[in-house]
């Protein structure tokens, strides 16, 4: 049951995009001349500024224009955390140099990002994050260690926040930088999940170093950068998430069509959490099951239809407030909240639907096991990007005005050097 958004506006861009792609989908051309075709036509990320992959539409258009596409077959534009994290703040946040510099490469899958935020020590408090960065004549010194990083052991770069003042109180000490992770000092160190997937890794840093040029944002203002870039991780609509892998290793080299093949035999639960198919699969799920007319199951359907018009609604809000120049609001808490509790309805509906096919796993599954996969995967999303625990509070202090965590209050104001650390 996938929704469609339709109005006069999207329906011409429908008809415009429709004809674009089936005029130059080539399954023959390679990876990296099918992405550079949609990023010159702006139509990898339409609702992203011209120049940058996009055409500056609408972000409800961005919908109309996957729909044509997936009408003839053609594949998406790159996806993962350089899409939906990096180029985002960049946009928000980046000089005209850096825009320049760094979102060519991401809109054309040349170059992949990850996201180096949480820490062994800091993770639901962030802010408590330890590790340092020291400037160094045009350079920053990193040192630390960094935890749940998706896909770096892929990354070209890294978004990464570390401590400049830690005489400062732990909010107002942080700054923001774009890292080089092929360097020396850096190392990263994969990490094995009860899926099986290695999605995750550990990033040790030992004077590694960053330009004063890939610093974004200023120095001691990076806990709103990432707070921007974390609500971008907390929307479940973000216009950069697509339908192709998320991660893993590909070849720009190779002929498109032979990279589809090859990508639909990959059962990644973290690639089809992200790859905006799992709705689709949900629907196949339901029509091969038989189970359209059971009323339990329409019942089941249409909660999920609730949550995601909740869901834009809420997107809607926080990209208000985004054009209106303020910071993500309480908001996208709760497009956090929503999208967890949306990926676990949509587990339980398609076991349920599964009768006793949903207890299977792997090759032995319907569908090779992809929605058993996405489900193996589901409680990583009540995890991810900030706890459904940490958001609850988020809500409860910033809307409902209830007293914060005991103690709190005194270790904003207080020096970060002179809280007490485990």
């Amino acid at each position: 049951m996938i929704e469609h958004d339709a109005s006069p506006a999207t329906d011409s861009v429908y008809t415009e995009a429709a004809a674009w792609f089936s005029e130059h989908w080539d399954e023959n051309l390679t990876l990296g001349q099918w992405w550079e075709q949609l990023a010159e036509a702006g139509w990898a990320f339409p609702s992203w500024p011209k120049g940058f992959g996009g055409r500056g539409l609408p972000p409800q258009a961005t919908k109309q224009v996957t729909a044509a596409r997936r009408a003839v077959g053609a594949l998406g534009p790159p996806n993962g955390v350089s899409t939906f994290l990096v180029a985002p703040t960049l946009l928000h946040y980046g000089s005209d140099e850096q825009k320049a510099r760094f979102l060519p490469g991401i809109v054309t899958g040349c170059d992949r990002w990850c996201q180096l935020f949480s820490e062994p020590g800091a993770g639901s408090d962030m802010a408590g994050l330890a590790t340092r960065a020291d400037l160094d004549g045009d350079e920053w010194v990193v040192s630390g260690q960094k935890v749940w990083n998706s896909g770096a052991q892929f990354a070209r770069y890294g978004i990464l926040i570390a401590r400049t003042d830690p005489d400062q109180p732990k909010h107002k000490g942080i700054t923001y930088f774009l890292i080089d992770m092929e360097q020396d000092g850096v190392d990263v160190r994969p990490l094995r999940e009860m899926t099986g997937d290695a999605a995750f890794n550990e990033v040790f840093l030992s004077d590694a170093r960053v330009p004063e040029a890939n610093r974004l944002g200023e120095p001691g203002d990076g806990w709103r950068v990432a707070m921007t870039t974390l609500s971008h991780e907390r929307d479940p609509d973000n216009a950069g998430m697509g339908d192709s892998a998320a991660f893993g290793t590909y070849d720009l080299a190779t002929p498109v069509g032979r990279y589809m093949e090859e990508s639909a035999t990959i059962v990644d639960g973290f690639s089809i959490a992200l790859g905006g198919t799992i709705n689709r699969t949900l629907d196949d799920i339901i029509d091969t099951s038989g189970r359209n007319d059971d009323p339990v199951t329409r019942q089941e359907l249409m909660k999920l239809l609730a949550m995601r018009r909740t869901s834009r609604w809420s997107g809607q809000r926080a990209v208000d407030a985004m054009k209106a120049g303020g910071e993500p609001g309480p908001e996208v808490s709760t497009l956090k909240l929503v999208g967890s509790a949306i990926g676990r309805h949509t587990r339980d509906t398609g076991l349920e639907a599964m009768g006793a096919s949903g207890m299977l796993y792997a090759e032995d599954a319907p569908q090779n096991g992809v929605f058993q996969a996405y489900a193996m995967f589901t409680p990583a999303l009540s995890i991810a990007g900030g706890t459904d625990e940490v958001q609850r509070n988020i809500i409860s202090e910033r809307v409902l005005g209830l007293p914060r965590e005991p103690g709190e209050a005194e270790q904003r104001s207080q020096p970060w050097s002179e809280l007490r650390r485990s």
